[in-house]
């Protein structure tokens, strides 16, 4: 039987709610790009702050404590995905939205770009108002709400405000969307959750993300945990079984 713990306090933030401005971090080596980014973002209402390469990006991050972080890979000094593994690494970027967008369209960087800690992986180009609609879907998943935050089932405790999980005296910190997934699916064990569902809810409806992103995070989970936790039901979704 899973029990919870719930938490009367705010999560994340409710600027979405309180019309607040957001603050937005593009870091890309092309000056051309960051000004038609700029341009199109601020125009869509949000604070934008700029960085030209991978270092300049972590030290402005740390500096500005942006709600979201657009990085891309290809960059001088330091590169996007050891930026993005370096902001995850830091207490206090645990809950941002960090996303890749970049020419790099192949399957392996794309997997490289989850494992660091992305929430999503935008390959160029983008049509500004699409980038803007996912970023909205991307906060709106950020939301504060009354979500159970500490979860024990079996060998498991998954405790949602630390953004860590507990296994056999072992603590595991997982990439944000692996651990929103192995969440969802231990919340109900035995019940099978389609496909569509764990798209919805971990990815949100206006994120597009193909079946393998799926797939690729189950294996992730399963490598660490081992397979017997997460069922594959052919043809319907997954389920979690202690």
């Amino acid at each position: 039987m899973a029990q919870f713990e719930w938490c009367s306090g705010v999560l994340l933030f409710n600027k979405l709610n309180m019309h607040q401005k957001f603050k937005i971090l593009i870091a890309d080596d092309e000056p051309d790009i960051l000004e038609f980014l700029t341009y199109n973002l601020k125009k869509d209402g949000y604070n934008v702050i700029t960085a030209e390469d991978g270092l300049q990006a972590v030290n402005k991050a740390e500096t500005e404590l942006p709600d979201v972080i657009i990085l891309d890979i290809m960059m001088p000094n330091l590169d996007g995905i050891g930026a993005c593994e370096h902001l995850r690494g830091k207490k206090e970027f645990k809950n941002t939205v960090i996303v890749f967008l970049t020419a790099l369209g192949d399957e392996r960087t794309e997997i490289k770009g989850f494992d660091a800690g992305a929430d999503d992986y935008i390959i160029k180009p983008i049509k500004p108002k699409i980038l803007s609609s996912r970023i909205k879907a991307l906060l709106r998943r950020h939301q504060p709400e009354d979500v159970p935050y500490k979860l024990t089932i079996g060998d498991f405790t998954i405790d949602r405000e630390q953004h860590i999980v507990y296994k056999d005296n072992e603590v595991h910190s997982l990439p944000r969307k692996e651990f929103e997934l192995l969440l969802l699916l231990a919340s109900k064990p035995g019940k099978v959750f389609q496909r569509e569902d764990i798209l919805s809810r971990v990815w949100g409806t206006e994120v597009i993300v193909g079946d393998r992103t799926i797939d690729v995070h189950i294996r992730k989970l399963r490598q660490r945990f081992g397979d017997q936790y997460i069922q594959t039901i052919k043809g319907v979704g997954y389920k979690f079984q202690i």
